[in-house]
């Protein structure tokens, strides 16, 4: 075997996505950063806010599936070029709003065309990522998304402040582009397709991936069998409450550490970007956990305890934000809770190629799916709580309850129990 040193192919896949994880939280966030403006050109309350950020996750829940199964079917490379493209282009309308249906329109079908992203990118891994590799490169794709919320957070208000939030969407619309190009140009959805990748690295991946069962072969699951399985019922349950908690600080976050103490737009913008940095931690941090627990051959607790943890941390974080009276102390636990938050992704996303290998689409979206119906929650319950009891107490205490049922849910899970199409 040649001992030349190459970079290997592999980790430029995962240089794309995760590139494609910032671009897409970038797109994702502003909305909540031009919440001001927009709430003042187009003349709405915080509820009509509220609808418009859950119209997003609304429209990315109800995709999730058929996008995950597309990818399974057509391949990560032909959908994501796709799709990448299609959420550009609502991206830049969402500069084109004139009123309140408009815009609720435009970032429903906005959502639905983010909603194949991370499955996709499941079903590359499954291809593309050695078992051992899976924890902590699940963890950087995803750390990728943390970064692009917390980069956005800052940059869309200077950006918003120097050029107005309608050319900032189209500006951001227009890189979607360029990113879905050199994705269909570089990438191929298995490496054995791929003409410049070495011989060496081809045989490493395909004796360490993981290996598909004889009788499976061919089979595509079915919608029946997803919700039919204990396993998949759990891993739903879990990323709504993990969702819950990590997407107040993609919607409300950024207007409520605003108000509550009294910053101008650009220091909320770093303060609140700092809760998303520590989130990307989390996620490398899991990552790393994983695949450590998983080489010393324990799979079941390498998905299990960094999980469980993980919510854990969230609990604590959300509850003791709950006693603060200053932005910086509010600050240091609501960046615990959400390092906690991501702690649970690698294990989350893992478990779904885990046991869905070649559905990992279709199994990861469905979860993202009910993760997602808890974002949309979250963007309603926020101000709507707020209103109702005049405090974002229970708010907070709504989401810690969350985290810890989905600790119980993580000690039933079963990641070496695979699906039977």
């Amino acid at each position: 075997m040649s001992t030349k040193k190459y970079f290997p192919k592999r980790y430029f896949m995962v240089l794309g996505t995760f590139l494609l994880a910032l671009l897409l939280y970038i797109d994702r966030v502003c909305i909540s950063v031009a919440k001001e403006p927009i709430s003042e050109t187009l003349h709405l309350n915080d509820k009509q806010m509220g609808w418009v950020l859950a119209a997003f996750s609304l429209g990315y829940a109800l995709f999730q599936t058929p996008a995950g199964m597309l990818s399974d079917k057509s391949g990560p490379r032909k959908v994501l070029s796709v799709i990448v493209t299609v959420w550009s282009a609502f991206t830049a309308l969402t500069g084109a709003a004139w009123n309140f249906i408009s815009l609720l329109v435009v970032r429903f079908l906005f959502g639905a065309g983010e909603a194949g992203a991370f499955p996709g990118m499941s079903r590359a891994i499954y291809s593309w990522i050695p078992l051992n590799e899976r924890g902590l490169v699940t963890g950087v794709n995803f750390s990728g998304s943390r970064l692009g919320a917390a980069f956005a957070l800052p940059f869309v208000a200077w950006m918003i402040g120097d050029f107005g939030w309608r050319p900032t969407f189209m500006i951001l619309g227009g890189i979607g582009v360029v990113w879905a190009g050199a994705w269909y140009v570089f990438f191929r959805d298995k490496p054995e397709e791929h003409q410049g990748i070495s011989e060496e690295e081809r045989t490493v991946i395909l004796v360490n991936r993981q290996q598909q069962d004889a009788s499976e072969n061919g089979n595509k699951i079915r919608m029946s069998t997803l919700l039919q399985s204990k396993n998949m019922w759990l891993a739903m349950g879990q990323y709504f409450c993990s969702n819950f908690t990590f997407f107040f600080a993609l919607t409300w976050l950024f207007p409520h550490v605003k108000s509550e103490y009294n910053l101008d737009t650009l220091e909320a913008g770093f303060y609140t970007s700092i809760p998303l940095i520590c989130g990307a931690f989390g996620n490398w941090f899991s990552g790393a956990m994983m695949d450590r627990i998983f080489k010393s051959g324990q799979w079941n607790r390498s998905r299990i305890f960094p999980a469980s943890l993980g919510f854990l941390l969230a609990a604590v974080g959300l509850v003791g934000s709950i006693y603060m009276d200053s932005a910086v102390g509010a600050i240091v636990f609501l960046s615990l809770a959400i390092f906690g938050a991501d702690m649970t992704l690698p294990p989350s996303w893992s478990f779904c190629v885990d046991i869905g290998k070649e559905n990992s689409g279709a199994v990861s979206g469905t979860m993202n799916m009910a993760g997602n119906i808890g974002a949309f929650l979250t963007a309603l319950a926020f101000p709507y709580l707020q209103s109702w009891t005049q405090s974002t107490t229970p708010f907070f205490v709504v989401g810690a309850l969350l985290n810890s049922i989905a600790i119980l849910m993580w000690f039933n899970m079963k990641p070496q129990q695979p699906f039977s199409t």
